[in-house]
């Protein structure tokens, strides 16, 4: 796996440049080459990743999405297997590293500066603006991956995207990532995970005073769907 997952993250970062620079691949159609990135990934690792719930999202419409983390292979499962046209929300310093970076931003990876003032309000807006014009997108409201398995609290800075784009947001719960690889391990051991998809809420009905209030009722919803219930 230290050969495959290099080697399969440069040559997809390479196949999005050039499909999207040079032969105008729109962002996506592109989305086939990290989908075939991630299930690769998982198939050498002997992981399967199961889906329920997609009943509950409409076709063509975007949506944010917040997961629970549990494991820094929550990006190939859901990369892989979550058949939704989404992009990925991420800390502006990765946009700079060579031809990784390169492939983020071509796949239509959205930057965002984590510093605190202007320039992290204007990044938010920006997202925001891309949501609300049709891109969906996920979020790790938790901030960083589970230690111990357990769901962590949320936090609200996420919420500003939603309630600003007026976008519905869907809890997603990602069970079996811990076990598959937890947080401090290098190598992914052969497993399953199952990705459940709950009912859209509403961000309509808060306001930004209310972000923490929407970030708690998410973290209910998410929990109860890691239950089945």
């Amino acid at each position: 796996m230290l050969i495959v997952i290099p080697a399969t993250t440069i040559l997809t970062s390479i196949w999005v440049v050039l499909g999207t620079v040079f032969l105008r691949v729109s962002t996506t159609r592109i989305k086939i080459a990290p989908r075939c990135w991630s299930r690769i990934i998982a198939r050498c690792t002997g992981v399967k990743v199961a889906v329920e719930g997609m009943e509950n999202l409409e076709p063509d419409r975007p949506y944010i999405l917040v997961a629970n983390h549990q494991s820094q292979y929550d990006i190939f499962a859901l990369d892989g297997y979550l058949m939704v046209d989404f992009r990925w929300l991420a800390k502006k310093e990765l946009f700079r590293i060579p031809l990784v970076g390169w492939g983020m931003r071509a796949a239509g990876s959205i930057p965002i500066d984590r510093s605190h003032g202007r320039k992290a309000m204007k990044s938010l807006a920006e997202a925001a603006e891309r949501i609300a014009s049709g891109t969906s997108v996920v979020i790790f409201p938790e901030g960083t991956r589970t230690r111990d398995g357990n769901l962590q609290h949320f936090k609200a800075g996420g919420m500003y995207l939603a309630i600003k784009s007026g976008v519905d947001v869907v809890p997603v719960a990602i069970v079996g990532g811990y076990d598959v690889l937890p947080k401090g391990k290098w190598l992914p051991k052969p497993g399953r995970m199952l990705i459940r998809v709950g009912k859209p809420v509403s961000s309509k009905d808060y306001t930004q005073k209310q972000k923490q209030e929407l970030a708690d009722l998410l973290h209910d919803r998410v929990a109860e769907l890691i239950e089945g219930k």
